[in-house]
């Protein structure tokens, strides 16, 4: 059962992607765009959250690498000693260079998992609120060396103009809808069979009690440095596909409010489910900007109001508090909504 209902979401997911391409405008693109890869970056995030049960403040670090090796990647080396005017460029940094941003993504998410399973030693000797203030302080590393090495990264400046070139010279984004929904589809279907299958129920056992599934000789550390590893890759994936949606980065992009943000989506949608991950991306990210109207003037009933900027964050604010009173473990708990159905069905 299960089996068929994935074939089934996943088709639609697919049609969904091709048909939002030609149906939608180019604003309501950028923020379907937006919001797919949000949800690499939710999933993948509540994959050592939610799912391991590990409290990481880690993703901004993760994503901010992603972001920085895309860019460094499809930058060429005229743009780069256009744009380095801190200092000059590092010789390596000058020769790195492709225009395959497939190649840029897949470059980005391996360096983040790289640089996961380097920290997992450190950052597992400690558990609970140790762990999130060792993964909070590699956010901040992270963010000060992309400020005080310019030579690699053109420190607070950051890199602009990250865009593709066809051949008659016009410039475009390198993420479209494609890359974003595709992306997104299969960071869904790999998490949710790893979060099926054998190392997933074990992550779920360190999740309830670390010690009992040690006792029961589980390597704790095995599954716990498998889920970061995991949750890494997609997470540098997310800052590649960021960066090509923007076309620029600084090191103000990752702050720990980047982090934050990611918080709020996963406790929103149920720490532990990717469909509540996938929910909580569509109500923050979407809900954001479908509420940005309220900034504006508005008429009501014949009255004209004025302009109050950041009046949708404070209605937002208070449709998740109401949200969580109502559901204090988020939209899904640790449901998914394949377990729904299956409930449906029985009875």
């Amino acid at each position: 059962m299960n089996k068929i209902l994935h074939i089934i979401f996943f088709a639609l997911a697919i049609g969904f992607v091709f048909l939002s391409n030609y149906y939608f405008s180019e604003y309501s693109l950028s923020i379907v765009n937006n919001i797919a890869i949000f949800i690499i970056l939710a999933i993948s995030y509540n994959l050592i959250n939610g799912v391991t049960g590990q409290f990481s403040l880690e993703p901004n670090g993760f994503v901010a690498v992603g972001a920085y090796v895309a860019a460094l990647l499809l930058l060429g080396s005229e743009s780069k000693l256009y744009q380095f005017d801190a200092e000059d460029p590092s010789p390596f940094i000058l020769a790195i260079h492709t225009t395959n941003f497939i190649f840029a993504m897949i470059a980005s998410g391996i360096c983040a998992t790289i640089l996961a399973l380097i920290l997992a030693m450190p950052v597992f000797r400690v558990r609970g609120d140790y762990l999130a203030i060792v993964t909070l302080g590699f956010g901040f590393i992270i963010q000060l060396l992309a400020v005080n090495f310019p030579a690699f990264t053109n420190g607070s400046l950051g890199l602009n103009e990250v865009l593709r070139s066809d051949n008659e010279g016009n410039l475009s984004k390198y993420t479209n809808i494609f890359y974003s929904g595709f992306v997104a589809i299969i960071a869904v279907c790999v998490i949710l069979n790893l979060i099926y299958s054998k190392f997933g129920r074990a992550m779920k056992a360190v999740r309830d009690d670390e010690d009992a599934a040690l006792a029961m000789g589980i390597n704790t550390f095995k599954i716990k440095t498998m889920a970061f590893c995991v949750s890494a890759f997609f997470e540098g994936v997310g800052g590649a596909l960021l960066v090509g949606l923007l076309g620029s980065v600084s090191p103000d992009q990752f702050t720990f409010m980047f982090t934050f943000q990611l918080l709020i989506i996963i406790v929103l949608g149920g720490l532990g489910s990717t469909t509540g991950a996938i929910l909580g991306t569509i109500l923050v990210i979407g809900g954001s900007e479908w509420l940005r109207f309220l900034d504006e003037p508005m008429n009501i009933f014949g009255y004209q109001t004025s302009a109050y900027p950041g009046l949708r964050m404070v209605v937002f604010s208070v449709v998740l508090i109401f949200v969580m009173l109502f559901a204090r473990r988020g939209i899904m708990g640790q449901l998914e909504l394949f377990d729904l159905f299956k409930k449906r069905i029985k009875k």
